[in-house]
């Protein structure tokens, strides 16, 4: 198996696939003002919908949902079919740099825990285009939450990925990207553990047998593992913030 054949297989049974919580979605939800039954949503790098299906819960919006992989979409379908959602939510199959929408299609743009993977720069730039003028956007994305930090966390991270950086920065980002910043928030410990590393670590020993405790598996749990421990030891130097912003 490959790297991502892996991932899909492991993330795909799982509620999140990124720190959050239903609580948190709810918090951005509450901050973004006259949202009814006209609202459109565009909610990018859905994964699985958890976040999904607490929107479409919760307002009366159409939300259209998008993921790169087939997998995660079939699972986020299932749900709204079981939660009677299946005619407010709409998923497609897209890369979310290559967005295939009319400019200005949509009230509100979503992402949670996804839009490092293109980097948050980039994301906030070219999504931009796609939101109605004065429309939302929420996304959340791992921030240092302190100037400095001990070397061995600051390495970890921006070697994992070189974008992450202090909530005045990302702020900064956000404004030059053509928005104004409404607010912003930081994600708890629920959040990471709960909601995220500890439904994987304890699927981790059936993962391992179900692939014949082949050396690549091994390799690619340890580092989920490490990821785990260093966010036990180091949490109070960095999150996940959702930010909350409008455009311009």
């Amino acid at each position: 198996m490959d790297l991502l054949d892996l991932i899909i297989e492991y993330h795909k049974g799982n509620e999140r696939q990124g720190p959050g919580s239903e609580e948190a979605t709810l918090k951005a939800l509450e901050l973004i003002p006259y949202l009814d039954e006209k609202t459109k949503i565009l909610d990018i790098g859905c994964g699985t919908g958890g976040q999904t299906i607490t929107l479409a819960r919760n307002i009366e919006a159409q939300i259209t949902a998008v993921d790169m992989l087939p997998q995660f979409l079939e699972t986020l379908k299932i749900k709204a079919k079981e939660n009677n959602l299946i005619n407010r939510i709409t998923a497609i199959e897209m890369l979310m740099d290559n967005l295939s929408f009319d400019e200005g299609s949509f009230d509100v743009i979503w992402s949670e825990g996804a839009i490092y993977n293109i980097g948050f720069e980039k994301g906030l730039s070219l999504w931009r285009k796609y939101l109605k003028d004065n429309g939302y956007i929420a996304v959340s994305e791992i921030s240092w939450l302190t100037d400095s930090r001990p070397d061995e966390i600051h390495q970890y991270w921006v070697n994992a990925y070189p974008e992450i950086d202090t909530i005045d920065n990302k702020l900064s980002v956000i404004e030059k990207c053509g928005y104004t910043n409404v607010t912003y928030f930081t994600l708890d410990d629920k959040c990471w553990i709960e909601n995220y590393y500890q439904p994987l670590l304890d699927n981790a020993e059936e993962f391992l047998k179900k692939y014949d405790y082949a050396d690549e598996v091994k390799e690619f749990l340890e580092a989920g593992i490490i990821e785990a421990d260093m966010y036990n030891r180091f949490k109070d130097y960095y999150s996940y913030v959702f930010y909350i912003a409008k455009k311009k």
